[in-house]
């Protein structure tokens, strides 16, 4: 007898939920398509949140765990959005209402244990007894794990340990991957029993799939734009897959439901709702400019200083979406201004590696760069502002008011976004320190009132 099981996969929403009522909707006429005897999966593959959409902020992303459940999602995994920009409390309870189960293989806490809400792997029995395995794995972003209080295991040699310890007593062998096309690429190589790796983290996507040995890898790319559906038939008699495809259904071509809007609405209503507490008190305007400095960007320099007694700072002046007003400032104005999920980053470098580091800021082509991803949720990278680090006509550089000196070290404070590498290689090696749980903007919100405090 042959039988064929239907998988429906989504990955790296990042709360883009525009796209979600389609979601919904198309998920639920599949799953009432199928019969109580039919083998089929909904499956998330992490970076569902993202603290820039302010249903997410405003529930800490409870409100999209509430959302997989009303699409009946079965397992998730998480991603990096998940895993590392909410305290350790709010990780550990974000699932306490959930009506699936959350699988990571390599995830612990920092003295080997493995949190209540986190399965390593599963073993799935279809109705007509397939045994299903499913393992999965996050990005490896230790230094950011460590500091919220969590480990995350070395992915591809733990993904191997833990296949290892269920293929006996699986028939079918499933991967949720939040790591992205490389390490999936190296996954078939070194885990070849795996018949189906479902990716994510790099935003990519197979139209029909990919295969690669025995394994078919599936993606649904970024923000909702698809979802993915792989059917693998299997053959009862020989106790193996004789067949896998898969497809993938564009949102753009499905129905849209009749209340979509107001669904949004009422989404971003609650979000707003939550936030609508004053946290602190603005003296005056605060300005924001894209290519120049501001008293936005000065208050904002004065507080990640303060907050991390650094010796000078460093920023795009993109990062801020708009004005703060005169007066009471609500959760929900600062999280509009600075929407970002980035950590601030201390930096030590000698004065020589912070003069290149400042030449390097005048890349002319950086202000009006539109930068995706690194956390960043703005438009344009904007002009890159220094607080307490001065050029003057001649070139000179001062830090705090005394020239630099080129053995001196020193203490930069910058974005997280800035240390993957990509503006500043040798941010990558150097020594850093991150502040978490604090985004960019509870920092704003902590100094305006230590500001107030002190008056």
């Amino acid at each position: 007898m042959r039988e064929t099981i239907h998988i429906y996969h989504t990955n790296d929403i990042h709360s883009h939920l525009e796209n979600w009522p389609t979601i919904h909707q198309f998920l639920l006429e599949r799953h009432n398509s199928h019969g109580p005897s039919d083998s089929y999966l909904t499956l998330d593959i992490g970076d569902h949140i993202d603290r820039s959409n302010v249903f997410t902020e405003g529930t800490l992303g409870k409100g999209n765990v509430q959302l997989l459940n009303d699409a009946r999602y079965d397992y998730v995994t998480i991603g990096n959005n998940e895993g590392i920009t909410l305290s350790h409390d709010d990780l550990d309870t974000l699932y306490s209402s959930a009506n699936f189960e959350v699988i990571v293989s390599n995830f612990t806490d920092l003295n080997g244990n493995i949190p209540s809400w986190v399965l390593p792997y599963k073993i799935h029995v279809t109705p007509t007894g397939i045994r299903i395995g499913i393992v999965a794995a996050t990005a490896d972003f230790g230094l950011y794990y460590e500091q919220l209080g969590w480990r995350i295991q070395q992915p591809i040699d733990r993904l191997k340990e833990v296949c290892k310890e269920i293929e006996k007593e699986v028939d079918v062998l499933i991967c949720l991957s939040h790591l992205g096309i490389s390490q999936d690429e190296i996954m078939t190589e070194k885990i070849p029993e795996i018949d189906l790796i479902l990716g994510s983290h790099t935003h990519h996507y197979f139209e029909e799939g990919k295969m690669v040995g025995n394994t078919l890898q599936a993606a649904a790319g970024k923000y909702g734009a698809y979802v993915g559906q792989v059917t693998m038939d299997y053959d009862h008699d020989s106790k193996r897959i004789v067949s896998k495809k898969a497809r993938l259904h564009a949102i753009h071509t499905l129905s849209k439901p009749e209340d979509a809007e107001l669904q949004l609405e009422k989404w971003e209503v609650l979000g707003n709702e939550e936030l609508s507490e004053t946290v602190l008190h603005n003296d005056g305007i605060l300005h924001k400019e894209w290519f120049g400095h501001s008293d936005m960007s000065h208050f904002f320099g004065k507080a990640l200083l303060t907050f991390t007694k650094a010796d000078c700072a460093m920023f795009p002046a993109g990062i801020f979406l708009t004005d703060l007003p005169k007066g009471p400032i609500t959760a929900s104005d600062l999280h509009r201004c600075l929407p970002h999920p980035i950590n601030p980053c201390v930096i030590t470098l000698t004065g020589a590696e912070l003069l290149e580091i400042v030449e390097l800021s005048k890349n002319e082509k950086w202000p009006h760069l539109e930068v995706k991803g690194l956390g960043f949720r703005g438009k344009y990278l904007g002009a890159m502002l220094f607080e307490q680090l001065v050029e003057d006509e001649q070139g000179d550089i001062y830090i705090g008011g005394e020239v630099l000196m080129l053995e001196k070290e020193y203490t930069l404070v910058t974005l997280d976004m800035f240390t993957f590498g990509y503006f500043f290689p040798s941010f990558k090696f150097a020594t850093k320190e991150y502040f978490m749980p604090e985004l960019i903007r509870d920092v704003v919100k902590w100094y305006g009132n230590r500001l107030l405090n002190q008056a």
